[in-house]
């Protein structure tokens, strides 16, 4: 891609984000009953922004020091390390989404 077409990219990205924000917030104040300004709502999404990056650069750079160049759980685990309640509701996704095995049989 052209530095033109990441640009629009971003801006696309970052404008689906933004959307996305603003139902939030409009949700959560009308069942909490308080208004939240536009520049709340930008600020808010810058600030989620530069916290996908941030953790993006991370994954990306656990997976190279692993040698991968794809984004493993293991990558993901390793980033929530430090907080224990995101790491504990991870945990549990990865348990509901792990296939059973099924029990070995002998045959004789």
């Amino acid at each position: 891609m052209t530095s033109k077409e990441d640009e629009a990219l971003e801006e696309r990205l970052k404008a689906a984000l933004w959307f996305a924000i603003g139902k939030i917030v409009d949700e959560e104040t009308l069942e909490i009953g308080v208004n939240a300004t536009p520049q709340f709502i930008g600020a808010l999404t810058e600030m989620v922004w530069a916290q996908i990056e941030n953790v993006s650069q991370d994954l990306e750079s656990f997976s190279k020091h692993a040698g991968r160049t794809t984004i493993s759980i293991d990558d993901v685990m390793l980033l929530s390390r430090r907080n224990e309640s995101l790491q504990e509701v991870l945990e549990h996704h990865l348990k509901t989404l792990q296939p059973t095995k099924p029990q070995a049989t002998t045959r004789r």
